[in-house]
């Protein structure tokens, strides 16, 4: 492999680049089809209909993961990032469905509310100034505290109304897998090392299989091929209300992209200026467009993608990219959504436990540059983290405030990140003030997370 010029343009081997795009793709696609699955059961479609709603979720999540990755004039951060359906419009969207708006409802808010986020993106991506190491190490330790619960929930079965849920045989496979995540990690040398978190999932997968915890027998039921139709679900329908409730949430994306955008960037110890910032949330913008055509809805970076970088430490977008390939394939062929479905959520969840864990201390050798003799950064960071963890460890604390508070604020990612900006302003850049931190845009080649190896 090598690397031409930054550190995402590292290049790697065909075989290699479809191992990496593999193992980026499994562990994404849990919380790829996670959206889709509970608007679809909000909504009270059919299973098939269901089952075209989450392969057209993967297609366009394929094709804006290949728009981010690789790039367009003005559009793509070209960074390593696996595009999905947010799950930060869910609530909205459940609101919409019971007002009666419907499918066709959501997606003519989406289209306009992502129209208009293409509109506000150049003014969003000046805010990068305003992103010193106090802000960004708490915005990315808080996306890696902000996951745990997920990993939590898949770890003991994904399902809470399930009979297992939570049982011995789950908890002991997401064990099982996390240890071997561990020992590969500790053992493994090079690509196996690199490819822990695949090799995981396949150990975990087996070993399931012979315990007869996972069945494979409903792959072959169903199409094998399908092509996606434009607007099978209806046509849009534009309604000014579902329109600025879908716009606020437009708005939080932005948040929670360009805090992706400089946290993979942090890893991988690569520059992310404004310019970069703005072209990575044109690509969200512009997916998010296109995607209800297709029978999906708005589109954004994911955050644990940023762990799997910094724990596989393979920096090239264009691995990122093969995933977005396979994410496409799987979009035109459910039969291989069928195959990954089968995996058992403890498996995945096992993994993403380690892959949290990697965001959370990525976020810690952030904040580890942070001058603490300044008693202002010691308030934004201790301000910031813990704002942003009120509506993770307590997910009703909002609940009787206005719908449009809670979607900014519910989300923990997008309340520090506020509230962090917010205060890095008030102690650093307004009236008297100190000296701010170096800005989170300049060159750090020691950014990436250490190897686990030793």
């Amino acid at each position: 492999m090598t690397t031409i010029g930054a550190p995402e343009d590292e290049r790697l081997g065909l075989p290699r680049m479809i191992a990496f795009g593999l193992q980026h793709m499994l562990t994404m696609y849990g919380s790829l089809i996670a959206t889709p699955l509970v608007i679809g059961a909000a909504a009270g479609m059919a299973p098939g209909e269901l089952g075209a709603l989450v392969t057209a979720s993967l297609f366009m999540g394929g094709v804006a993961t290949l728009l981010q990755s690789l790039g367009l004039p003005f559009f793509g951060s070209r960074l390593p990032l696996v595009q999905g359906v947010s799950f930060a419009g869910v609530a909205t969207m459940i609101a919409i469905i019971d007002g009666g708006g419907g499918m066709p409802v959501i997606f003519g808010a989406v289209i306009a509310s992502a129209a208009i986020g293409l509109l506000v993106v150049p003014f969003f991506a000046q805010v990068v100034r305003f992103f010193p190491p106090v802000v960004t190490g708490s915005v990315i330790t808080t996306i890696g505290l902000s996951l745990i619960p997920v990993a939590a929930n898949w770890a003991m079965g994904g399902d809470a109304t399930a009979a297992d849920y939570g049982s011995a045989g789950n908890l002991g496979l997401a064990g099982l897998t996390l240890l071997v995540v561990l020992v590969l990690s500790r053992a493994g040398t090079g690509l196996v090392s690199r490819l822990a978190i695949l090799l995981a999932i396949v150990v975990g997968t087996v070993v399931a299989l012979v315990l007869g915890r996972t069945d494979f027998s409903g792959v072959g039921a169903g199409a094998i091929f399908a092509l996606p139709t434009p607007f099978a679900f209806g046509a849009p329908r534009f309604e000014i209300a579902a329109v600025v409730a879908m716009t606020i949430v437009i708005l939080v994306t932005l948040t929670e992209t360009t805090a992706d955008i400089l946290a993979v960037s942090e890893v991988i110890g690569t520059r992310s200026d404004s310019r970069r910032i703005a072209d990575g949330l044109r690509a969200d913008m512009a997916s998010s467009v296109v995607s209800p055509v297709f029978g999906s809805f708005t589109q954004t970076a994911f955050a644990q993608n940023v762990g799997l970088v910094a724990i596989s430490g393979v920096r090239s977008r264009f691995a990122v990219a093969a995933a977005g390939g396979f994410l496409v394939l799987f979009g035109l062929f459910p039969v291989l959504g069928r195959l990954v479905a089968a995996i058992p959520t403890p498996v995945i969840g096992g993994a993403a436990i380690m892959l949290f864990g990697t965001i959370v201390a990525s976020g810690i050798r952030t904040l580890a540059k942070v001058d603490y003799t300044r008693p202002a950064n010691l308030i934004i960071v201790s301000a910031s983290i813990a704002f942003g963890m009120l509506p993770v460890t307590m997910p009703a604390i909002y609940e009787v405030f206005p719908a449009w508070f809670a979607v900014i604020f519910g989300s923990g990612i997008s309340s520090a990140a506020l509230l962090a900006v917010a205060l890095n302003l008030f102690f650093h850049h307004l009236g008297r003030r100190e000296p701010a931190d170096p800005p989170a845009d300049t060159h750090a080649a020691d950014a990436g997370m250490p190897s686990l190896r030793p």
